[in-house]
């Protein structure tokens, strides 16, 4: 292990940008489907595997949907979260902010209350048993109508106390987040944060929109904001965080080559950028592998890395005092070297 490995394994993190759906590794998703008595499309783990090839994010939302469709009881909802939060326990990662796709399910007639309880069991074992915090984010699927929105909306109603924040996903072209700015109204008005993808695919007039119509506390990629100096200003003055994926930006053809990923050029222009893994089963690398990667591409120093975890903290929904305590760790950890 080089040294800035072993940096990047040992410093304390968040990670605020990842699909629970995501992380579903090709052999729990065999297992699942084997205990469902569902047979998968591809005849082993290496086809699977083989079949993570994709050209852009519609390709890779094929076989992402297609996946999630062996996921049925409350059980494989607790696998599934488990099974992450066990490899970030591994990564000392300290706290995470997860987003979940119940539409992805209703449409197979698996209902929310399945979904959430799953994934809710497995956060509270992960706080107890793992010692790993975390938030709840519901993300809406762009590529529905409003009408399915609305129905998600009123049903995670019921679980307020549960979910911290609503968020918007899935295929970005087509689908402005002005398309759902009366759910966002709503979700505001019901006492939800409201996080948005903008920018990754689409242009930076969604990240406008994202901030001016559905009033945003974070972007989560962002990337295309630096096409818009405008833009680039505004996120810096209002302190927005953007939560960036570098090896799902690689991937999904959103950069060509990690050197040119924009990262530095974030923190250069003084905006509160966060490293995540997004879909890590699919993508290649979870947050420790999403670190080393830009920071071998772009050179990072340990005190660039320093401010990236330290920003996953500031940029998390956290309360004020449990940031504070947590950003102190990170910097115990870079005072020790």
């Amino acid at each position: 292990m080089s040294a800035i490995e072993k940096f990047i394994a040992e410093i304390p993190k968040a990670e605020l940008h990842l699909h629970i759906e995501g992380t579903f590794e090709p052999e729990l998703m065999f297992e699942i489907a084997l205990r469902n008595k569902l047979k998968l499309k591809y005849n082993s783990v290496e086809e699977l595997k083989a079949a993570y090839n994709f050209n852009n994010l519609q390709e890779f939302l094929d076989i992402y949907y297609s996946g999630a469709d062996v996921l049925i009881e409350e059980q494989d909802f607790y696998d599934l979260t488990w099974a992450y939060l066990q490899k970030i326990h591994s990564q000392n990662v300290l706290h995470t902010e997860i987003f979940f796709d119940p539409q992805t399910h209703a449409v197979r007639g698996v209902p929310f209350s399945k979904v959430i309880s799953g994934i809710r069991r497995a956060l509270e074992d992960g706080q107890t048993k793992l010692g790993i915090s975390s938030k709840l984010i519901l993300s809406i699927l762009r590529h529905l109508s409003e009408e399915s929105a609305i129905k998600t909306l009123e049903e995670a109603l019921q679980y307020k106390n549960w979910i911290t924040a609503i968020g918007l996903d899935s295929s970005e072209k087509g689908h402005p987040p002005s398309k759902f700015q009366r759910i966002f109204e709503k979700a505001l008005a019901e006492g939800f944060l409201t996080v948005a993808h903008a920018g990754e695919e689409g242009p930076p007039e969604y990240v406008w929109e994202a901030l001016d119509l559905l009033h945003v506390s974070r972007i989560d990629h962002g990337n295309r904001s630096l096409e818009d100096p405008e833009l680039v200003a505004e996120l810096a003055r209002r302190n927005i965080p953007l939560t960036v994926c570098p090896l799902s930006n690689l991937k999904l053809k959103v950069v060509r080559d990690m050197t040119k990923h924009p990262l530095t050029e974030m923190l250069d222009k003084g905006l509160l950028v966060t490293v995540n893994s997004d879909d890590p089963a699919y993508f290649g690398g979870y947050v420790n592998e999403n670190y080393l990667a830009v920071a071998n591409a772009l050179n990072l120093t340990k005190e660039q890395i320093v401010q990236l975890a330290k920003n996953s903290f500031s940029a998390s929904f956290l309360e004020e005092t449990e940031k504070q305590r947590m950003i102190e760790k990170v910097e115990n950890f870079s005072n020790r070297l």
